[in-house]
């Protein structure tokens, strides 16, 4: 409970050059540090907020609707965090207002 205390004060939501929303550091956040936790439903139907990760139990991918904040992650060729199950980790520091952003998958390759 104590990480996700912390984690609301990582983070804020608003509106991103990127696209509509996006989710921005309010604190410098070190490499490999956990950002916080995507908070869903599972689902099977795609949508909006939907995060696709592929389940090793099942062999299966598992989709998870967001209703917490990182639901407004934005997409980058070159992002600055990545998940690991449900929970965002940095993969470089990330400088206080600056986006976080993911990589969407492979069929967002060329897409900046």
């Amino acid at each position: 409970m104590i990480g996700d205390i912390q984690f609301m004060y990582k983070i804020t939501v608003r509106p991103s050059p990127i696209h509509g929303h996006g989710v921005f550091a309010r604190k410098r956040i070190h490499k490999g540090e956990r950002i916080g936790r995507y908070y869903s439903r599972k689902t099977t139907q795609d949508g909006t907020y939907v995060l696709w990760l592929y389940d090793e139990e099942t062999n299966e991918m598992a989709g998870y609707d967001g209703i917490g904040r990182l639901r407004f992650l934005n997409h980058s060729a070159e992002p600055n965090s990545e998940f690991d199950g449900l929970d965002l980790f940095a993969t470089r520091s990330i400088q206080v207002g600056e986006e976080i952003t993911f990589h969407y998958g492979d069929e967002w390759a060329g897409v900046p």
